[in-house]
Formats: structure tokens, C-alpha cells, sequence
């Protein structure tokens, strides 16, 4: 598939609808519902077996995605704001629930996530601080420094919130 330019132009859905995928280990799209194949432009052939990243937006921050990566793949679920790019270079944003899926041995075989239509009074406080984020992270050519220096970042905005992760983002 050919880059896709991302535009400044933002889709909604519903709050009644509820975007579903599912992913193996790896993150590539082992299901997704038909909201989301809606949403996203893409049909579900062009999804299924993908690396879900087929809608990272450019604007979002890599801290962001590597803390969940590493909180799901430690077997822990997150909440997250996030900003998809669609097929047609749109974007829309989630309230993102991420769960690992576990066996009957308790091992780790992939990842679901659920994600609602979040309040436009949160992502008012979230652009703000993944635009900052995005600053940190565009100041270092070297990828892993700019993911930490943009984590040190996050958790000194959280720390001067006087909350962690997991209560701020469930507080906005």
C-alpha cells in the first residue's frame, strides 16, 4: 500500500458505536468489527492480517505507544487516547481500552481493544499534551531517545497533575 497523507480533516462516530479488534501478539488485526472497518476506509480484507499500526497517525506521540506496548505485553490492561489516520488520510480519535488475551496456561496470545467516541473536553486536554510530547520527540534524531526524553516529559506533566497515568487519564 502506497504512504497515506495525512489531512487535517477529522471523522466522528457515534457514542452508541463501539470500534472492536483483536490482534495476535505481534499486533497484526486478527478481527475487527464492522465500525471499525467503517471508520477506518479500509475493507476487511485490506485489514485482516495487518499490523494494527495501519492507522497510526503521525501525530501521535511514540511514548504513547510504546507505554502500551509495554503495559499489555506485561499482561496488564491500559486506557488511552488515541489519534487514528484513515485510509483517506482522515483521522479520528478513540478512548482505546486494551486488554491482553490470555490461554488456559495464562500465557499471553494477543491483544483486544474496544475503543468508545471520547468526550471533546478531554481531547482538548490530550492534544495538548501529546502536541508537547511531539515537540520533545522532534528535537532527537535518535529514535529511542526521543520516546524517553518524551516519557520523561509525560511523567513530569503527570507528576505535576499529582497523578499517575492511570488516574489522569480516567479523570479527563
Amino acid at each position: 500500500m502506497s504512504k497515506i497523507i495525512a489531512l487535517d480533516t477529522e471523522l466522528t462516530f457515534s457514542e452508541n458505536e463501539l470500534i472492536v479488534s483483536r490482534t495476535d501478539t505481534a499486533g497484526r488485526i486478527q478481527y475487527c468489527n464492522q465500525v471499525f472497518i467503517k471508520i477506518s476506509g479500509y475493507n476487511e480484507k485490506e485489514l485482516l492480517g495487518r499490523p494494527h499500526n495501519i492507522i497510526r497517525h503521525p501525530h501521535m506521540p511514540r511514548c504513547i505507544y510504546k507505554m502500551m506496548w509495554d503495559r499489555i505485553s506485561s499482561g496488564k490492561e491500559i486506557f488511552a487516547y488515541v489519534r487514528n489516520l484513515c485510509k483517506g488520510g482522515q483521522y479520528y480519535w478513540v478512548f482505546a481500552h486494551i486488554t491482553p488475551t490470555f490461554n488456559g496456561n495464562g500465557q499471553i496470545i494477543g491483544y483486544h481493544s474496544n475503543r468508545r467516541k471520547p468526550k471533546k473536553e478531554a481531547i482538548a486536554v490530550i492534544k495538548q499534551i501529546y502536541e508537547q510530547l511531539l515537540i520533545e520527540e522532534r528535537k532527537h534524531s535518535n529514535r529511542k531517545e526521543s520516546i524517553d526524553c518524551s516519557t520523561r516529559l509525560l511523567m513530569d506533566i503527570l507528576s505535576k497533575e499529582g497523578k499517575s497515568y492511570d488516574e489522569f487519564i480516567l479523570s479527563i
